[in-house]
């Protein structure tokens, strides 16, 4: 998928087939799948923690398959599934999500997560008055990803990214800058600029989006 320089929807490029499961490679790293209802995922176990963010619809994990505890996730939450854990998932509605793959052993990830728990990102963190607000969830060589909180008024400067990137919009309104051209976006859209392009943000009111930096080739 490549829609560098605008704004996009990922759960539009993807769209739901009726009794179908898609899965793409959306970067390094990181699959969107794309679940009709009533359709799943056999159980599966990988070797590393893998992110799963829910874009649309919702999704219910059983995280210890196939018996055991069940975790539904909506559109707006996320949740670190665990390695070495045989885990389904089933669409009871049309979904969308991203499964980000977290690296072994170098990677860190910020205590506030829990593995198996199910939180929503734009409650991470916290407007305050005149500032932004920065959280790293999960920091590593090839990847990062991070929510941010921007307070009325406030930005970043247009500077270049060392990676691919894709921004997400979490709350309220902003404009992206990229290289001389300004982008509106909205909560529920995405917004991805290839490594060195020059971009910068503004927030239009309060405003919150959580950031894929993925790093290296």
């Amino acid at each position: 998928m490549k829609k560098e320089h605008q704004v996009f929807a990922i759960a539009e490029e993807n769209p739901v087939v009726p009794g179908c499961t898609i899965s793409g490679q959306l970067m390094r790293g990181v699959t969107v799948f794309s679940l009709a209802k009533g359709t799943d995922i056999s159980a599966e176990s990988y070797p590393i923690p893998i992110l799963q963010v829910q874009l649309r619809g919702s999704s219910i994990l059983d995280m210890d398959a196939p018996a055991g505890s069940t975790v539904k996730i909506s559109a707006g939450e996320a949740v670190v599934k665990p390695a070495r854990s045989d885990i389904g998932v089933a669409a009871k509605e049309n979904s969308v999500y991203l499964e980000i793959a977290l690296g072994k052993g170098d990677s860190i990830m910020n205590p506030i997560i829990k593995e198996g728990d199910v939180f929503k990102l734009k409650d991470l963190i916290p407007y305050q008055e005149g500032k932004i607000v920065n959280m790293d969830l999960v920091n590593q060589p090839s990847m990062k990803f991070v929510v941010m909180a921007f307070d009325e008024g406030t930005g970043l400067s247009e500077h270049s990214a060392p990676g691919d990137a894709v921004v997400f919009a979490l709350d309220g309104k902003a404009v992206i800058g990229y290289e001389g051209k300004e982008h509106p976006i909205s909560a529920g859209e995405q917004f991805r600029f290839a490594e060195g392009g020059l971009h910068s943000v503004k927030s239009d009111g309060k405003f919150k989006m959580a950031l894929l930096l993925v790093l290296g080739n």
